[in-house]
């Protein structure tokens, strides 16, 4: 397995499935696919291609929610990052929580922080907020407003 190889492999397969790809480097492509392509693409690149599920990273980008699911082939050092967006009104995309374990906690932190709904996930309870937390707000939105006038946040959430 080579890192054009896997590549090749990728944009042939999954041809209807990926919107862009952005061939950063060497080491690391981000492709961006439909969000209704993640669980099949996400599971070949772990299960076929022996990769490691890393981390995702959620972040509101104003006009749309974005999700990059980061995957390493350590055999050909090559970083691979799948992008999916989101419309900001209702974020919503197929757990990958029943795919991997890893993508447990990841999500339901998405989920409390950014308002993102992960279909499918076995447990959407909080994991980082009090229990005082109002549902609907979310802290890492860039329209969040602070709920409570009490509050000192000088040191995070």
């Amino acid at each position: 397995m080579t890192r054009e190889s896997v590549l090749k492999d990728l944009k042939e397969r999954f041809k209807a499935d990926i919107v862009e790809v952005f061939d950063k480097s060497d080491k690391r492509v981000y492709i961006e696919i439909k969000p209704e392509s993640l669980v099949k693409i996400a599971n070949y690149i772990f299960y076929d291609l022996g990769a490691r599920f890393n981390i995702a990273s959620g972040v509101d980008i104003r006009h749309h929610i974005e999700i990059l699911y980061h995957f390493t082939i350590e055999d050909i050092n090559l970083l691979i990052s799948l992008r999916v967006r989101l419309p900001r009104e209702n974020p919503q995309i197929d757990s990958l929580a029943h795919s991997f374990e890893g993508a447990n906690w990841i999500e339901r932190e998405m989920h409390e922080l950014l308002g993102i709904k992960f279909k499918g996930h076995p447990d959407m309870r909080r994991l980082l907020l009090s229990d005082e937390w109002p549902e609907g707000v979310y802290p890492l939105r860039c329209d969040y407003k602070e709920w409570d006038k009490d509050a000192i946040r000088d040191r995070g959430v």
